[in-house]
């Protein structure tokens, strides 16, 4: 397990570390690319508490663990960090590897703040150990499903792999739908090729396609098969986990990869705080910062806020997720119980759906907002 520590600011404070637990897919057959985003926001947010004198003249130590979207790893990696001495454990990007963590840190009696997944049965019980920064699942996927209503497109296809992750947010997607007339064919994509499930789309009459799989393998061929078969070019396809955030998609894709609505979770214009952290991770990270990367350094802000008013003690951590009221960089954070969520969940982050722009790839186009 790969062991990695913070390149955070802890010269300008004082004493003995205080450490946090940073779980993050840096390897594949992680989605490397988000963790690199979401390590980077962590690790300015812990610089700059660091620069600003830490936690009480302590400094703020990251401890990372490569999770490698492997949930057992991720399970291993909260019991070394907990016997590390962490004060809480932060981050993780895919959703079956953060339900991991976060049913290990509940077993232990670990704060862990997530990051960046979504999946709404994060916990199989309702626990106190445990809260999140990214909106639930069944919130954002029906933002989608409201898209796709709203430009008419009612008959759609998923493209599917065997998932928790996939097959909640298709049951999420074909309720919404349904209650609105609209219909949702699966394609499994383990069985059939691009050229095969292109095939099946024409039989189906499908309006849109959404990717409900994996990146670069197969979401990326499939994008090639679909774009390349004229009988299929009045087909919307999209992409509601986000793939096409991440500049890895436009490199492999090109023009191809443009025109595919996702989701994020940034508001229509960034404050003041959003605008100066976005300029310093688009330094640290050499191009435009996603979400993932202000999802990260809001994780850090939240829990060196708790820790300057509550101290180290993990119970008192646990305990005030409620009392928590802090300016993040997309807008102002507070944890709450929401209906059928097991865990303290941020109500809610901004949502909106994007795609980037046929004529400037580098240009997302705010297509719906919820």
């Amino acid at each position: 397990m790969n062991t990695l520590s913070s390149p955070s600011g802890a010269e300008h404070a004082a004493g003995s570390p205080v450490r946090l637990g940073a779980l993050v897919p840096l390897t594949r057959p992680g989605w490397a690319g988000a963790g690199r985003h979401l390590l980077a926001g962590l690790d300015l947010a812990v610089s700059e508490v660091n620069d600003n004198g830490g936690i009480g003249g302590r400094p703020l130590e990251l401890v990372v663990r490569d999770t490698a979207a492997d949930p057992e790893r991720a399970a291993a990696a909260v019991d070394e960090l907990a016997g590390l001495g962490v004060a809480a454990v932060a981050g993780e990007y895919h959703s079956v590897v953060a339900r991991a963590a976060a049913a290990r840190a509940d077993a232990l009696g670990v704060p862990f703040l997530c990051s960046s997944a979504v999946l709404d049965a994060l916990t199989e019980e309702p626990t106190e150990w445990v809260a999140r920064l990214a909106p639930a699942q069944s919130r954002g996927w029906r933002i989608y499903a409201d898209f796709l209503l709203g430009v008419g497109r009612r008959r759609v296809a998923v493209a599917t792999q065997p998932s928790v992750y996939w097959a909640s947010g298709t049951r999420v997607l074909r309720d919404h739908l349904a209650s609105h007339g609209g219909t949702v064919v699966e394609l499994d994509t383990d069985a059939l090729s691009p050229e095969a499930l292109c095939d099946a789309l024409v039989e189906h009459d499908v309006t849109a396609l959404l990717l409900l799989v994996g990146h670069p393998e197969p979401a990326v061929p499939i994008v090639r098969a679909v774009r390349g078969d004229g009988r299929l070019a009045k087909i919307l396809i999209g992409a509601p986990a986000g793939q096409p955030e991440f500049a890895e998609w436009a490199a492999a894709l090109g023009e191809d990869g443009a025109g595919i609505p996702f989701l994020r979770y940034l508001p229509e214009r960034l404050g003041p705080l959003g605008e100066r952290v976005g300029r310093e991770l688009r330094e640290l990270l050499g191009e435009a910062p996603s979400f993932v990367a202000f999802e990260g350094w809001d994780t850090v802000a939240v829990l060196a806020a708790i820790l300057r008013s509550h101290g180290t003690d993990r119970a008192v951590i646990a305990d005030s997720w409620p009392r928590v009221a802090i300016e993040g960089t997309r807008g102002p954070i507070r944890f709450s119980r929401a209906p059928g969520i097991g865990v303290r969940q941020w109500v809610w982050p901004p949502i909106q759906v994007v795609d980037r722009d046929p004529a400037d790839l580098d240009r997302f186009r705010i297509l719906h907002t919820g």
